[in-house]
């Protein structure tokens, strides 16, 4: 089978097939499907909000690689008047800088530095979008989901549902059949913004804006948080999840911020902080009457099918990645193909450390078991959750 995987991991490197998920299933007895916002998906790995899903080519060109899933560029949030309360982060992107982020003498990582928020162009080019999106998730392609900064407000200080209403409405028309599957981004957050100062406030958010979206639309609903890492003791990041317990699904964590340069940044550092979060993160905490744990997605720093599994092991069912597809042509072993192909091919058939290679490492060290002879990637997080 190792001969196997370095045959295949070579024979690749030229052409990925578009179903890899489905041959890994035939060929290794290994049965990737994962899950997002309660949707089933072939394999975990699947792309963040950000510059990389903001057109039509590059849906098509992620549904052509094989990605699971890609969650689109962040709309501001409007009334029916067109007035955003939160219009300072429909700001241009400048030009992303994928750098190597270096610490004294050590080599963090790769990380992806822009100075720029959510989407600039006309909430009409949004939904024009959000529809091709939609006929994408229909035909079984790929799972397309829109993310939104809705207005977030001090304490003491009222939601301007209006925002909430017409904006989730009008997504909701877009999509036509339910559910309507949304992302709440709160990641612009920890931009050195005041407004994230305040525990208080960002549990506040967590608590309300989920049933707020559901009320706002007028289909079915389902509602993912993506956290940020909040400028505070990594044990506030489990105050936040517990707050955002009405929620269909967390994003996990999503970037650090750098005060000195003014700006965010990922790499392994951002990778050991949310790893070590969520490994240490107990949703029980002997409450008898807690509500289920949300679906969990990882993000952050991934940058081989072990850091994937490194996640799934912290109980996420899938993974964002933003960075990884982005990195120079010469960083992946696959001499054609998209990024997200090249990304793709090296995350699941690198002989060392894809998904492959880490889950029978998992399974040698009996971490993972095989059920009627297969290996289920779902079933490391499902494992997480029973502890």
């Amino acid at each position: 089978m190792r001969a196997l995987l370095a045959a295949d991991f070579e024979r690749f490197r030229d052409d990925l097939p578009r179903d890899f998920a489905a041959y890994v299933r035939e060929a290794y007895r290994i049965d990737l499907g994962a899950r997002y916002l309660g949707q089933p998906l072939p394999h975990p790995i699947g792309k963040g909000s950000g510059q990389l899903s903001l057109n039509e080519r590059q849906l098509e060109e992620d549904a052509a690689a094989g990605l699971a899933f890609v969650v689109l560029k962040t709309l501001i949030a409007q009334d029916a008047a067109g007035v955003q309360s939160m219009a300072a982060w429909a700001i241009h992107e400048t030009k992303m800088k994928v750098e190597r982020r270096i610490v004294g003498d050590a080599d963090r990582g790769w990380t992806v530095t822009w100075k720029g928020r959510g989407w600039d162009r006309s909430f009409d080019d949004y939904l024009a979008l959000v529809r091709v999106g939609r006929d994408f998730t229909r035909a079984g392609e790929l799972l397309v989901i829109p993310s939104v900064k809705y207005h977030l407000p001090r304490l003491g200080v009222p939601f301007v549902e209006s925002e909430y209403r017409f904006t989730t409405a009008a997504l909701a028309d877009a999509w036509g059949d339910p559910p309507l599957l949304l992302e709440k981004d709160f990641s612009p957050t920890l931009a050195g913004d005041a407004l994230a100062d305040d525990r208080g406030q960002i549990l506040r958010w967590l608590r309300e804006t989920p049933g707020l979206v559901r009320r706002s639309s007028p289909i079915e609903a389902s509602v993912s948080l993506k956290l940020m890492n909040a400028r505070f003791p990594e044990d506030f990041q489990h105050e936040m999840m517990l707050a955002a317990a009405a929620a269909d699904a967390l994003v996990c964590f999503n970037r650090l911020f750098d005060v000195a340069r003014g700006v965010a940044y990922g790499g392994t550092d951002l990778l050991e902080r949310n790893l070590r979060v969520l490994g240490s993160f107990s949703w029980l905490g002997g409450e008898a009457h807690q509500p289920p744990l949300p679906g969990l997605c990882g993000t952050g720093g991934i940058s081989s099918g072990r850091d994937v599994l490194a996640y799934a092991q912290a109980g996420c069912e899938a993974v964002q990645l933003h960075t990884f597809f982005q990195l120079p042509l010469d960083e992946y072993t696959a001499r054609s193909g998209s990024r997200t192909q090249r990304a793709l091919h090296q995350l699941v058939f690198h002989p060392h450390d894809g998904l492959i290679a880490e889950l029978w490492r998992l399974e040698g060290r009996g971490i993972v078991h095989r059920r009627s002879g297969e290996l289920h990637f779902l079933d490391l997080p499902h494992a997480h959750h029973k502890r």
